[in-house]
């Protein structure tokens, strides 16, 4: 078989192409998801905390004072822009909550099998025995009839 074959077989599988889609999906909810933190949940915490725009929460390197992170960003100084850390934590911490619903509720939906009915065991020897026989096939003993 050669490798075109081989990679056709592998990349139309169904496995290959569900995941495909998860991944798509997967990034246009993340990028939904970023736009709802910095758009519309970070800006009201930000009022509260004092109209605090964590975008551009940063602090600079090099010791000398800038007016923005872009600014800072513009002059080439090393900076730590833990503001958009900040934004970051809250995408993943929402991403993972909403992953973590999801999955609760397919495994909610997933029909939960019965449980196996408990084995007939021998009253003699107690080994597990078939629900029918008549005689312990590991002890010979004759069982009781069950009704």
């Amino acid at each position: 078989m050669s490798f075109m074959e081989d990679f056709k077989k592998f990349a139309v599988r169904g496995n290959v192409m569900d995941m495909a889609v998860g991944v798509i999906i997967g990034g246009a909810f993340g990028k939904i998801v970023t736009s709802a933190v910095n758009d519309i949940i970070m800006p009201p915490i930000g009022m509260a905390l004092g109209k605090i725009d964590f975008k551009d929460l940063f602090v600079s390197l090099n010791g000398k004072e800038y007016a923005s992170l872009e600014l800072a960003k513009k002059a080439g100084a090393p900076v730590l822009a833990y503001g958009s850390f900040i934004n970051t934590v809250m995408d993943f911490v929402i991403l993972a909550f909403i992953v973590f619903m999801m999955i609760r509720q397919i495994n909610k939906l997933k029909a939960e099998e019965p449980p196996a009915p408990p084995k007939r065991k021998c009253p003699f020897c107690k080994s597990e025995i078939a629900d029918d026989a008549t005689r312990c096939p590991h002890c010979t003993s004759e069982l009781p009839v069950e009704e």
